[in-house]
């Protein structure tokens, strides 16, 4: 089983460029999508009656900004469209499916580069939702928590660390957030997998900085510690274009 994840950086963008296509020739389980950029009243049938695929939308109450969107062959038993918390759900980050075997979180994580105030929205996100998580975690369920996380987590996951030690993505602050999550239980499936391997999931569209790889790996796959043994391997698409981020894959026994 094969899930996917990738900000597509606006849906109606990436179908001109060969989107739905692509998910034919692919064939994901699940594709999860951030980045959305769309509200419900602009999602055009081809997006919801993708042959052998439900589709499930999380739209930003503001126009043109955020969402996550749900293409996935098996039917979830259950959908949830946030976590009750009005000023994280609202921007449309949070799309929860629920399937026999694991609970899937599809997100797309605030970016704190504005200033202090949405720093500060963008950990008190993290501190949300992982609670959240974690009381999910504590009855034994099976959590799959994967999309934007904004945030590069060591040296090795970005092309210049130093030069981006004061930027918001590589912040300490930041950081401390990825080794919570870490510490709280959950592994991150692609340094699990491959612990030394240089790869990377988005570039700015600045400086010719795919042509160059000089990127950031802000894109993840994060299982519980319960989950990892049902784990066979992450892995990074770099050679997939249409957006300035790229698809990452878990694949699933």
């Amino acid at each position: 089983m094969k899930v996917y994840s990738w900000n597509v950086n606006g849906l109606r963008a990436i179908e001109k460029k060969g989107f739905i296509q692509w998910i034919y020739d692919e064939k994901p389980d699940i594709l999860c999508i951030q980045e959305s950029k769309i509200q419900l009243d602009q999602i055009d049938e081809k997006f919801k009656s993708i042959k052998g695929y439900k589709a499930y939308f999380s739209c930003a109450e503001k126009k043109g900004y955020s969402g996550v969107a749900t293409f996935t062959k098996e039917e979830p038993i259950a959908i949830q469209y946030g976590i009750g918390i009005e000023k994280f759900d609202k921007e449309g980050r949070i799309l929860i499916c629920e399937y026999k075997d694991f609970i899937l979180f599809n997100i797309y994580f605030p970016n704190g580069q504005k200033d202090e105030e949405r720093l500060k929205y963008k950990l008190d996100f993290y501190e949300a939702l992982f609670n959240y998580c974690d009381g999910l975690k504590n009855e034994g369920k099976k959590l799959l928590i994967c999309g934007d996380y904004n945030t590069a987590h060591k040296e090795i996951d970005l092309k210049n660390p130093k030069a981006n030690s004061k930027t918001s993505g590589f912040l300490p602050i930041e950081r401390e957030w990825m080794d919570n999550i870490i510490n709280r239980g959950y592994f991150d499936t692609f340094r699990y997998f491959h612990p030394d391997e240089i790869k990377y999931s988005w570039w700015t569209y600045r400086f010719n900085a795919r042509e160059n790889n000089a990127g950031w790996r802000i894109d993840y796959h994060f299982v519980s510690e319960n989950m990892i043994g049902d784990v066979i391997d992450s892995e990074i698409l770099n050679e997939v274009t249409g957006s300035d981020h790229c698809p990452v894959v878990l694949i699933l026994k």
